[in-house]
């Protein structure tokens, strides 16, 4: 199966390239090291995806990894679980921006959300927002090639 994929991608590659836009590079283990990251960006420009997504620690070591690059830094803000408090991921978004961020991916509280606490999730969601609007604001996007 993967031969056939590659076949098709090698005979296509036009095609192919623009697809490859849907997709964010990731490495969101607890081990990564800074090696581990600089390959992740390597990859990300080799094969032109949309963005990486780093944990916060990396957010400014990725950007300059792809300086030069349309590929975009994406950070993650309340990273696994959610469960942190809405002041935390609003810290989390305002660095990672500040520190070269483009994208924030964040995780709600799923917790509060499975509980029908929907006004929580709701100002959960719109602290992290009003965060990024303290630096610059930016609509959320549905990635499209």
């Amino acid at each position: 199966m993967l031969k056939k994929h590659m076949d098709f991608a090698s005979q296509n590659k036009e095609e192919y390239m623009k697809f490859n836009k849907y997709f964010d590079h990731t490495n969101l283990k607890p081990e990564a090291t800074k090696d581990d990251i600089r390959t992740l960006c390597e990859e990300a420009k080799k094969y032109d995806f949309a963005s990486v997504c780093v944990n916060g620690i990396y957010t400014a070591f990725a950007k300059e990894c792809l300086s030069g690059s349309n590929v975009k830094t994406c950070v993650v803000v309340g990273f696994p679980l959610g469960a942190m408090s809405t002041d935390v991921k609003a810290y989390e978004t305002k660095k990672a921006v500040e520190d070269g961020a483009d994208e924030i991916d964040m995780v709600i509280p799923v917790g509060l959300l499975k509980a029908g606490e929907y006004d929580a999730v709701y100002e959960d969601i719109k602290a992290v927002r009003d965060a990024l609007s303290l630096i610059h604001i930016s609509e959320p996007t549905r990635r499209t090639p």
